[in-house]
């Protein structure tokens, strides 16, 4: 079903740009999720070969997985349900295809988990109830709803994240100018709009992606010779 368009306050608002902003102290921008393999083989060497690459990830691959576990995590949350966070976290665990990949996002979300009981002690229970360790997306989650933040909102907020930090790491790889990444992360944005309202109306028993190609990237990413980012 079709979502209407969001409306967030100013507290709101501020709260997810913190949230979602690069300078977030969670070590996302020493990951590049397989990125580093694809461009040390050539499969990726351009602006155009990039923007495929995350095109293809936002219509079917694992990040959108992630992106509907913070969903889950927030709609848990919401209604102070806990066994449902647990069990989302161990689905989102199970979930990751590589160990890399798993390892990502238990390390980020261990330091989002930090941040967010540093910050607001109020968090406690519902990021114990995910377990140690947590994934991201679940801390994510929680932490957004906890903001009040618009759930259409935190995911667009999540994908533009995460869309960001790839950018990010094509540029120092490939590498691309600065101007080149900022002009393809602008083209994104009706795509990342698509993706938000097509998760936001998944269906538990939907869930499911193609993402054999991340998978083998980040299989052969440690047996590169040299390496830059950490999966």
């Amino acid at each position: 079903m079709p979502h209407s368009p969001f409306m967030l306050n100013n507290l709101a608002l501020l709260n997810l740009l913190q949230l979602a902003s690069p300078t977030l102290p969670v070590g996302a921008y020493s990951y590049s999720e397989g990125l580093e393999t694809l461009v040390s083989n050539g499969t990726i060497d351009s602006r155009q070969s990039l923007e495929n690459w995350i095109l293809h990830s936002l219509k079917s691959g694992g990040i959108r997985l992630e992106a509907a576990m913070m969903v889950r995590a927030y709609r848990a949350a919401e209604v102070g349900d806990l066994d449902g966070l647990k069990y989302w976290n161990a689905w989102a665990t199970a979930a990751r295809e590589t160990e890399e990949l798993r390892q990502q996002s238990l390390q980020m979300g261990s330091a989002l988990n930090r941040l967010l009981r540093a910050m607001q002690p109020q968090l406690d229970v519902c990021l114990s109830a995910c377990g140690n360790p947590c994934n991201f997306a679940m801390a994510f989650g929680i932490a957004a709803q906890f903001w009040q933040i618009d759930c259409e909102a935190a995911v667009l907020g999540y994908l533009h994240s995460w869309a960001s930090n790839l950018i990010g790491a094509g540029v120092k790889l490939i590498p691309l100018g600065q101007t080149a990444g900022q002009q393809l992360l602008l083209s994104l944005y009706p795509n990342l709009i698509a993706a938000t309202q097509e998760i936001l109306c998944w269906e538990d028993d939907d869930l499911s992606v193609c993402s054999w190609g991340l998978s083998l990237a980040s299989m052969n990413h440690e047996t590169l010779y040299t390496r830059l980012f950490r999966s």
